[in-house]
């Protein structure tokens, strides 16, 4: 089983490995630091071995990695796997935003049920089924999220089940918020909170969420 480095050190965009397995273009790796998509949050851009990964994906709690057809890597071979840092960050900084959004909708203006989410690097989304817009609401909503960001909390982020791969998130006055995408250390690190509302169909509103540009902290790239 390939061992998660992005949960304990998200910020690495840069790590000595061997490939585990090979299946054609797929392999698997030792460690990684690449993420897959899942829940909502989009992969990481990078290589594995100087070749371009061209699609990560889950498959249980394993990770497969599509590489060019010829790759010519094998199983017991080291290589050096990069991510795209910058872009990483961005996503942490906009899984987080919307995370957060999220559960104040939920908590303090009712919104109740989510019917979907995606987190890229430019912005992320959560749509609801919900029969009004949520345009209203939004002012309040992003005050209340940029008070949290500017008090600059520290966000715990950690397992609630190893052996099942099981995470959470945490901050003051929240409850423990499962989720497996990777996250920043601190609420201030996320930056101004914006919200637009879209309504994507009859009956389904959708709240986008963008954050401001900042660099990737020193000795993180």
């Amino acid at each position: 089983m390939t061992r998660k480095l992005f949960w304990s050190d998200p910020y690495r965009a840069r790590l000595a490995s061997r490939i585990a397995t090979v299946f054609g273009d797929d392999v698997t790796v030792a460690e990684t630091i690449f993420y897959a998509f899942s829940g909502g949050q989009e992969s990481d851009h990078g290589t594995i071995g100087g070749h371009p990964v061209l699609e990560a994906r889950k498959a249980g709690r394993e990770i497969l990695y599509r590489l060019p057809a010829g790759h010519g890597l094998a199983p017991g071979a080291d290589i050096v796997m990069t991510i795209d840092g910058e872009r990483r960050y961005r996503l942490m900084r906009l899984h987080f935003a919307a995370e957060l959004v999220l559960e104040l909708a939920c908590r303090e203006l009712g919104l109740a049920e989510k019917i979907g989410a995606h987190i890229a690097a430019d912005k992320a989304r959560i749509d609801f089924a919900w029969p009004t817009s949520v345009a209203p609401l939004l002012p309040g909503l992003a005050a209340a999220a940029n008070r949290i960001v500017a008090a600059d909390h520290v966000i715990v982020s950690a397992f609630s089940d190893e052996a099942a791969e099981e995470r959470f998130w945490q901050i003051p006055d929240f409850a423990k918020v499962p989720c497996a995408g990777t996250h920043v250390r601190r609420t201030g690190e996320v930056g101004t909170i914006a919200l637009k509302r879209r309504n994507p169909g009859k009956g389904k509103e959708r709240i986008e969420i963008q954050v401001d540009d900042r660099p990737v902290p020193p000795g993180h790239q």
